[in-house]
């Protein structure tokens, strides 16, 4: 399957998508809201995997609209994509990881607003089944599929693989998006890829490939809401505004799972995908859905920013006074 990133409409290219502005898809909200928010748009970018899903949900659950809050969309294979689009300023708001935020900071001085949820249990290492390998060190001399430069595929390279014993150089890294992984698992082109949910529940399901552990081991992995510095200062009431949708829509997580769950596997149905709803309910409840902002985000992400300021990824540690933000969270927190 080749998910290319879309934004509402489809048969773009990729540069061409990078380069749209994308269309509004939703009507204007209702209920009291404030009238800051009720001119804004946000430009959501959202990842077309696991990751991405409780945004895909949220904007369809029709809290945003409640807040005042109108939304284009645009959709792509990973978070460091979408992190991508925010430094060129193509998009206001986007999840991603850590490595991916640090990055995006540097490169574009983007902050953080939230963190929505961890899902270090969604990201694993997947073997081909019938290599009969039950540990990362035997992958030595392997092709390891590998989205190179995401957050995935950075904790993978420093964290996960070395504390295995396998470190960069001891195996052939195969560059692929995340979505075209499993076809090439079942090709046998790769031996193993790094890759995140749903792809990893699907190869199981398929017979295709084993898990031989999973990222949380090495790291929880929130991910973080992202904003644009400028979207920030010129829609402060709208970026409030926006994390009270993402605090209400904690509740349908919590007491509405089945239409949670039927939402977003209507994403991947509508995609193509040959997956079963319980296959997708084994992928879905590997995420830990609280959108918040917890204390001491600056001391998660200082060992990132070192290891990418070593490897030349970034030019400086990111000052957190500056690119995180959490004011904007309490004041959803205090106002629901």
């Amino acid at each position: 399957m080749n998910d290319k990133p879309t934004g509402t409409r489809t048969g773009l290219t990729r540069r061409r998508y990078l380069a749209a502005s994308g269309a509004g898809i939703l009507a204007a909200g209702i209920g009291i809201i404030r009238p800051a928010a009720a001119a804004t748009t946000v430009r959501q970018g959202y990842q077309t995997n696991m990751w991405g899903m409780p945004t895909y949900y949220l904007m369809r659950s029709g809290l945003l609209e409640k807040h005042g809050l109108k939304v284009e969309e645009f959709g792509v294979p990973s978070g460091n994509l979408t992190m991508q689009q925010m430094v060129a300023r193509q998009v206001d708001l986007g999840t991603y990881a850590g490595p991916s935020f640090c990055i995006g900071h540097d490169k574009g001085g983007l902050v953080a607003i939230a963190v929505i949820e961890n899902v270090g249990k969604t990201g694993a290492v997947v073997v081909r089944k019938d290599l009969n390998i039950t540990k990362p060190s035997d992958l030595k001399g392997k092709k390891i599929a590998n989205q190179t430069g995401s957050s995935i595929g950075n904790i993978f390279v420093d964290q996960f693989g070395p504390k295995h014993g396998l470190n960069k150089g001891d195996y052939q890294e195969v560059r692929m998006n995340v979505n075209d992984m499993v076809a090439a698992l079942a090709a046998k082109t790769v031996d193993a890829m790094v890759n995140i949910e749903p792809y990893n529940a699907i190869a199981e399901a398929d017979g295709l490939g084993v898990s031989v552990g999973d990222l949380a081991e090495s790291d929880p992995v929130p991910v973080f809401m992202a904003a644009t510095p400028d979207f920030v200062k010129a829609n402060p009431d709208a970026v409030v505004a926006y994390l009270k949708a993402w605090i209400e829509v904690t509740k349908d997580f919590k007491e509405k799972p089945k239409q949670v769950a039927e939402t977003m596997f209507s994403f991947f149905k509508t995609k193509g995908y040959k997956m079963s709803q319980e296959t997708f309910e084994t992928a879905l409840s590997r995420i830990e859905v609280n959108p918040g902002f917890p204390d001491h985000m600056d001391a998660y992400l200082k060992p990132h920013a070192e290891v990418l300021l070593k490897a030349k990824k970034i030019s400086a540690i990111p000052d957190f006074k500056v690119a995180l933000r959490p004011e904007f969270m309490k004041k959803a927190q205090a106002g629901s």
